[in-house]
């Protein structure tokens, strides 16, 4: 049995597929503890990673766990996991993480929770990602109201990774003792521009779509409506004043699954009723 955390999102979902198609037995644990969407045979669990007592009977008989960084319970929950005989557990990670700026706001929260899978005693593997090519999902309400699509970091060219391409490597950390004590950095296969992606998205829809940069006071007024202060300083640390470089292409996906990753062209087609 393997558990995976954060079931249905971007690479909790994928993970949960990965799995399954293999032939694993799956737990898929979300707050909602919902099994809509899930494979056949994949057993849903409501939990909370900032409950622990949420999630210690959903460990029983697990021998492989996927865990989400970032919540309160983490270091309880690998205790647990460990008392319950789990024998490994893959974080996901950032490649923030590498900069090992513990004073930024996600690399931090990146680092306790290595800090916590480090300290539980279990087999582990760090899989730290580029930012995600999901993200392109928040253009979604400009694409569908016009042509004209405006971006925030413009000047930020980033080797954006598939949901998908991260459970791979995923899956093969959890199956395997290959990537025991690993930290995986992973990316996309080709460094883009938010005008690159914008104009992909565009011929993935038929259509002639444009992208205009934010200017950097009205992307921090943007996201500091929908986030907390210490984050977006992280951000406009990463891609304002370049203390992280996302822009090299890095083999990782490919050594460990076997194949390249999947091109941003290839998920536009994929998902292009998220934008009509």
């Amino acid at each position: 049995m393997f558990l995976v955390t954060g079931a249905t999102g971007n690479v909790g979902a994928e993970l949960v597929r990965a799995l399954a198609e293999s032939g694993e037995r799956v737990r898929a644990v979300s707050r909602s503890g919902r099994s809509e969407g899930l494979p056949a045979g994949v057993e849903a669990v409501a939990g909370d990673l900032n409950r622990p007592e949420t999630v210690r009977a959903a460990l029983d008989g697990v021998r492989g766990l996927f865990l989400m960084p970032g919540y309160g319970g983490q270091r309880q929950i690998l205790a647990d996991a460990r008392a319950a005989g789990v024998r490994r557990v893959v974080l996901l990670s950032g490649l923030s993480a590498g900069t090992g700026d513990r004073d930024n706001a996600v690399a931090g929260y990146l680092l306790d929770a290595e800090d916590a899978v480090r300290d539980s005693g279990l087999a582990w593997t760090f899989v730290r990602p580029t930012s995600f090519m999901t993200n392109a999902l928040r253009l979604a309400d400009q694409i569908r109201e016009g042509d004209t699509v405006r971006v925030p970091f413009p000047d930020a060219r980033t080797t954006d990774i598939d949901p998908y391409d991260i459970a791979q490597v995923t899956l093969r950390a959890l199956l395997s003792d290959e990537f025991t004590g690993r930290v995986l950095e992973v990316t996309g296969p080709e460094a883009l521009l938010p005008a690159d992606r914008v104009r992909i998205l565009g011929a993935a829809l038929g259509r002639d779509l444009r992208a205009v940069g934010l200017e950097h006071e009205e992307t921090r007024a943007e996201m500091e409506a929908g986030m907390p202060k210490p984050y977006v300083d992280a951000f406009f640390s990463f891609f304002v004043d370049g203390t992280l470089d996302e822009s090299v292409v890095l083999p990782t996906v490919e050594q460990v699954t076997g194949r390249a990753p999947r091109t941003f062209a290839r998920w536009a087609r994929d998902h292009t009723d998220a934008f009509r």
